[in-house]
């Protein structure tokens, strides 16, 4: 019986830390936000990462995590910190300081959509008629929580015209850079995965803050002025929330499941990311919410849902289980040859396959209590 009670007080542990990374990002963009007028964006971006890989760094080193060794480790990690540090980090911060929260919003979290299409190409992960679905309202929810009013009133009321809509939207260049900056995340989703035939998920997580912080560090010391000077005890505050919590624990989490588990799957979770924000503005900075969002963040969990059940449905809608790889019990994942150069003395030792799925674990084991 203690066993049994043991075993279920860490199931749902696991659950919780599933949906960790994209509470914490949610509550980082709004903190991010508020500490943008105090310093300047590339600044702020050096500071989300250096202190965080340093963090998990030492949490590897206390554990007996592998360390980083080998060309081809160092080589596969610098890639990662490049996209997913120094591109993503960079066009965040400089996209958010020209655009406002809610469009800039939408464009970054309907990145599950590239990686998605993605992951299908490159790892053989099928997503279904129901996956479809999902990841569509998804993007549907997000749109009606980020998107002003007014530009889904006229879209809705079909009283638009190719020329009157962009006026509506106002979409500028800050825009573009929130987009550039979810397709350098999709792809950064989709490298941790060959990253991790090389090294630890951890290690790797802590040495692509290190090495994407570098750049950035650069182009502010040479593109920046009074980075620091006008910071205040809440923006250092805000800063430090955002490198511990919004950084190192987010993303430590959130690349140690994509390590291991359906990248479909958990990309998908990132639509709850400005759902938590929107909740987060309510709570704490009396933001009111519009009848439009509220249906955006009911969609956005329908959405949830349907991607992370899409198997069982598929199985209960007569069309066949749609398996998250080539092989439901394979002990690996597929990868097409561009991605599979790895030898096999040069790789990690792979877990068992029950220790290599938690993603999965963790949302099964909500559908059954439920």
């Amino acid at each position: 019986m203690q066993t049994t009670l043991e075993s279920r007080s860490n199931s749902n542990w696991q659950k919780g830390l599933v949906f960790a990374p994209f509470f914490l990002w949610g509550t980082a963009m709004v903190v991010m936000k508020g500490v943008m007028p105090q310093t300047q964006p590339l600044f702020v971006g050096g500071m989300r990462l250096l202190p965080a890989g340093l963090i998990l760094l030492l949490v590897a080193a206390l554990t007996g995590r592998e360390p980083l060794r080998g060309w081809r480790a160092w080589g596969w990690v610098a890639l990662f910190g490049l996209v997913d540090g120094t591109l993503f980090q960079g066009f965040l911060v400089e996209g958010l300081a020209r655009t406002g929260a809610g469009l800039g919003s939408v464009l970054i979290d309907s990145q599950p959509l590239a990686v998605a299409l993605m992951a299908f190409w490159l790892y053989g992960e099928r997503i279904g008629r129901w996956g479809w679905l999902g990841l569509a309202l998804g993007v549907f929810g997000i749109s009606l929580i980020g998107l002003p009013d007014s530009f889904l009133r006229t879209l809705l009321s079909g009283q638009w015209t190719l020329e009157t809509l962009p006026e509506t939207l106002q979409f500028t260049g800050g825009e573009w850079l929130m987009l550039m900056a979810a397709l350098s995340m999709a792809v950064g989703t989709i490298l941790i995965r060959p990253v991790c035939r090389y090294v630890d998920p951890v290690v790797a997580t802590g040495w692509h803050m290190v090495l994407g912080s570098v750049p950035l560090f650069g182009l502010s010391t040479g593109l920046e002025t009074e980075v620091w000077q006008h910071l205040n005890w809440h923006g250092w505050l805000g800063i430090t929330y955002m490198a511990l919590l919004g950084s190192a624990a987010a993303y430590g989490l959130f690349f140690y499941y994509a390590a291991q588990g359906n990248l479909t799957t958990l990309s998908s979770l990132t639509f709850l990311t400005p759902v938590f924000a929107l909740l987060f503005g309510k709570v704490f900075l009396a933001e009111a919410l519009t009848n439009l969002q509220w249906g955006g963040v009911g969609l956005t969990l329908i959405s949830i849902y349907l991607v992370n059940q899409r198997e069982i449905l598929a199985e209960r809608s007569n069309e066949g289980p749609s398996q998250t790889l080539a092989s439901e019990h394979a002990s690996e994942p597929v990868m097409r040859p561009q991605l599979a150069e790895a030898s096999s003395e040069n790789l990690l030792p792979l877990e068992p396959l029950a220790e290599r799925r938690p993603l999965e674990s963790a949302l099964s084991t909500s559908s059954e209590q439920d």
